[in-house]
């Protein structure tokens, strides 16, 4: 029983992050039809803002951590001016966007990797120090992702809920022509989207470095497949499903080591996602739709 808890509350901390790196990459594939594989070099870059802070300045955590959101925001933001507004008004089908994520997707990686190395970096943070709760032992990085996540998760669900914007641009993902017909500002929701995909994803990128103790060039492309797993588990496109679905891979992710040696750990996630999605295709909070 105590290592299941154990296991337990580790798959929480994973999910947990899952679910907030997830809630971006999904927005806006809702909003923009973006399949967005650049996502997780975005984590990357804002876990390296969050490194110049921290290391290069001497700056806390925390306003690394704010620095990381904001230079974030800043190339996510940029990108959609530069790069997916002008794809858009030429036209740009699904299959054109695709593989421009990924050409970007390569882009951001080498420039980060030209611009930093490719050494292990790591933060001016204390890695050993842990905590007993009874039988469950945290260590503070843990403890501290899965704080931020759970304040994160509850504030996109307020924010996505109750706020205009929040509703507006899950109008525009459900029905983008309506939606536009009722009055919504499409323009102005889809910058919204950026800024908020980009700000998760630089906080998600520092999180993921302080969770496991190291920072380099392929970060965030790692943990890439695993968000699209809680974006397609949750339902494509659906930002509650991205929750649901990103905790939903971190618990089996950690609770699987108990029957199954830890390398194989992934295997089972997936597995149990394909055999989910055989019984429901759209996935747990998604609706049925031709893509």
């Amino acid at each position: 029983m105590d290592e299941l808890l154990q296991v337990t509350v580790n798959g929480i901390v994973l999910g947990s992050l899952l679910a907030i790196a997830a809630v971006g990459l999904t927005l806006v594939y809702g909003i923009l039809r973006i399949v967005n594989f650049a996502h997780g070099d975005y984590l990357t870059f804002g876990g390296y803002m969050a490194f110049v802070a921290n290391v290069t300045w001497g700056v806390h955590p925390v306003m690394a951590a704010a620095f990381a959101m904001v230079m974030t925001i800043t190339l996510s933001v940029s990108l959609e001016f530069g790069l997916w507004r002008p794809l858009r008004q030429r036209g740009a089908g699904v299959t054109s966007l695709l593989l421009t994520s990924i050409g970007l997707a390569l882009v951001l990686r080498h420039a980060i990797q030209w611009g930093f190395g490719s050494n292990v970096l790591r933060y001016r943070i204390d890695v050993f120090q842990s905590y007993a709760f009874g039988p469950i032992r945290m260590s503070l990085n843990s403890i501290v992702v899965i704080i931020v996540s759970t304040v994160l998760i509850i504030a996109l669900g307020l924010f996505l809920s109750r706020s205009r914007r929040g509703k507006a641009m899950r109008a525009i993902a459900d029905n983008p022509q309506l939606a536009a017909a009722s009055g919504v500002n499409t323009d102005e929701m889809i910058v919204t989207t950026w800024v908020l995909a980009g700000g998760l994803a630089g906080l998600s990128g520092m999180l993921l470095a302080v969770l496991t103790s190291s920072l380099e060039i392929n970060t965030g492309f790692v943990f890439l497949l695993p968000i699209f797993a809680a974006v397609i588990l949750g339902g494509v496109g659906s930002p509650f499903g991205a929750l649901a679905g990103g905790l939903a891979i971190g618990l089996i992710t950690e609770v699987s080591t108990l029957a199954v040696p830890f390398q194989y750990k992934e295997a089972i996630a997936f597995t149990v996602m394909i055999a989910a999605l055989l019984i429901r295709p759209q996935g747990l909070l998604g609706k049925a739709r031709i893509l």
